[in-house]
């Protein structure tokens, strides 16, 4: 992103650094190439837990973290908690002052963090897609962002704005309603990126995080009308305080607040809302749908993906749905331990981050990966490859996440 997008990052409060289930109310891309940084994440005290004396739990090398069970995932998620956001904290001033998630500025270039090639035939066995054989990191063709239409579609109410505060300081991401399993029909989960949700290595969980679906689908604030609006126009289905939440623990052992590296690689993370209705449906209900996740998706027949999100750093203002169809993405190589990111052009910036991707899965739109970084010259964005480790991840939260 351009410096513009780049607001001061506020003072976190207690470290949380693990995954933690987050219990609470309720970004742009300009992250770097994920290459360089450890590999295998360090032993660290769980944070805040609610529960004195918390022993120090070591985070799994991401060959571990492949292959944890139910178990593993429930035993790690429960070390940590953190308590409910203030009902009532966003107020339409609130919402329209929130800044794009300043994000990680590049490293410098060196031989440490060149992308490291693996020749066919030595790579570890993966998914079928997951990680090809390193290339160039050559960014794709810029492509133009486009509003979607007013009044949204139908299907266009699962995208939505995601609020939430990092210290003092009011920040605004995107994120996308995802089916849940274990719910058919009656999903209340949000994909997201994770740095929309944590602050990464010794920082902690982000406070009075909030999800407003379908934000601004009847244009009531576009044209320069951000302050001739009442919250209520905005948003038609309300706020969706998050009463849950997760990402994946190499962000919180790993990710550097000021610079990128191989964390950006598994920065996705899910939130579990609820209606601002006690007495109200689910979110899936409520929006009339949601889109199911494609993990371990064959890179060939991803032939055509679009993002979507709410841009926030100039020339955008935050309050319309702007998309970019990209079509084939690349891949952005990193650490070849873990999955290359998909990258497409694109020049979405600050709030888009956590946007979903679609792409089609038997004539139906499946979502693929999340915004997660970008590049200064706003000409392409990249997400995770959304692999074993976000498949169990999603299982288990589909499952346990109250």
């Amino acid at each position: 992103m351009s410096p513009i997008s780049r607001p001061s990052r506020a003072v976190l409060g207690a470290s949380v650094a693990a995954l933690t289930m987050v219990v609470a109310t309720g970004c742009g891309p300009d992250n770097s190439d994920p290459a360089g940084a450890q590999t295998t994440a360090p032993s660290v005290a769980a944070g805040t837990s609610g529960k004195p004396g918390a022993a120090p739990i070591k985070l799994p090398t991401v060959e571990e973290l492949k292959s944890w069970k139910l178990d593993d995932w429930d035993k790690w998620a429960k070390a940590n908690v953190v308590t409910p956001a203030v009902k009532g904290y966003w107020t339409l001033q609130k919402l329209l002052n929130a800044k794009p998630k300043p994000l990680p500025q590049p490293p410098t270039p060196g031989p440490s963090q060149a992308p490291t090639a693996q020749p066919a035939g030595t790579a570890p066995a993966q998914p079928t897609g997951a990680q090809p054989p390193a290339g160039p990191d050559q960014p794709p063709t810029a492509v133009s962002a486009k509003p979607v239409a007013h009044p949204f579609p139908k299907n266009m109410h699962v995208n939505g704005k995601i609020f939430f505060k990092d210290g003092n300081e009011d920040y605004v991401c995107s994120g996308t309603v995802v089916s849940d399993p274990a719910n058919p029909g009656k999903s209340n989960l949000v994909w997201t990126a994770s740095h929309c949700l944590h602050g990464g290595k010794g920082n902690s969980y982000y406070t009075d995080i909030t999800f407003a679906p379908a934000f601004n689908s009847n244009g009531v604030l576009s044209g320069g009308n951000k302050q001739k609006s009442k919250l209520e126009d905005a948003e038609p289905y309300g706020e969706w305080g998050a009463t849950s939440g997760m990402v994946s623990p190499q962000w919180t052992a790993e990710a550097d607040p000021e610079r990128g590296g191989p964390w950006s690689q598994y920065d996705f993370g899910i939130i579990k809302v609820a209606n601002p209705d006690p007495n109200g449906k689910s979110l899936e209900e409520t929006v009339g749908g949601s889109v199911p996740l494609w993990f371990n998706a064959p890179r060939e027949q991803l032939a055509a993906v679009s993002n979507y999100g709410f841009p926030e750093a100039r020339p955008f203002d935050g309050v319309e749905l702007e998309h970019c169809d990209g079509g084939k993405p690349a891949a952005k190589p990193g650490d070849p331990s873990r999955p290359a990111m998909l990258m497409i052009g694109c020049n979405m910036t600050g709030g888009s981050s956590g946007g979903g991707w679609y792409t089609t899965k038997d004539g139906k739109p499946a979502l693929v990966s999340d915004t997660s970084v970008g590049n200064n010259a706003n000409t392409y964005e990249a997400g995770p490859y959304l692999e074993d480790v976000a498949a169990h991840m999603f299982d288990y939260f589909s499952k346990k996440a109250k």
